[in-house]
């Protein structure tokens, strides 16, 4: 006998998937046949979406909330398609655009028309995926470019750094000597040194 499937992702463990578990519940999904992952949708290495891989029959159904929540990756996507529908044999409904729906269709037109859409839609989504890292590369330059600094601000030098600074110099004490004493590592110390020249 068939069974139902309902595939949830998210893209980090701080967002929530109850948008997508109500739209399973809605469709009578029992809650042991509803994987849930939370990681990027970058590649299928995730394991629940290969837990349910494992488990599924041919004429089984899987349903999924939107193209991009089965994936990100447009070739990728594309393969696991082809792995789901020819290889495993089972159908696959994505709820936000029903032509996305192995069960109608079945002659030649209809999977020829859902094979264009199914191209279309993964192409779209790998590129609102690149579009989106473009978006945060050119903030993050505009932001630097208005002083904002990005990472943990640096810690004051201590009060005692120029006199060790010097008493190294002059060879008094070695790196690792003048480091200890300042309590922060080598390469630390060395970058603040280098600094502090270049700035007298």
């Amino acid at each position: 006998m068939a069974s139902t499937y309902g595939y949830i992702r998210v893209s980090s463990k701080d967002q929530s998937g109850d948008r997508q578990l109500i739209a399973m519940r809605e469709l009578s999904v029992a809650e042991k046949n509803i994987f849930m992952d939370k990681q990027s949708g970058k590649d299928f290495r995730r394991p629940q979406y290969q837990r349910m891989v494992k488990k599924l029959k041919p004429d089984d159904l899987v349903y999924v909330k939107s193209i991009d929540r089965l994936g990100r990756n447009y070739e990728e996507i594309l393969e696991q398609w082809r792995i789901l529908t020819r290889e495993k044999g089972v159908d696959i409904a994505v709820l936000d655009m029903p032509l996305l729906d192995t069960r109608r269709g079945k002659d030649l037109m209809g999977t020829f028309l859902s094979d264009i859409v199914l191209q279309v839609l993964s192409f779209v989504a790998e590129n609102e995926r690149t579009s989106i890292r473009q978006r945060q590369a050119e903030g993050i330059a505009a932001a630097r470019a208005r002083g904002v600094r990005f990472g943990r601000p640096s810690r004051p030098l201590p009060e005692n750094f120029p006199q060790i600074h010097r008493d190294w110099r002059d060879k008094k004490l070695t790196l690792r000597e003048a480091a200890d004493a300042c309590a922060m590592p080598v390469g630390t110390f060395y970058a603040k040194a280098v600094r502090l020249e270049n700035n007298t």
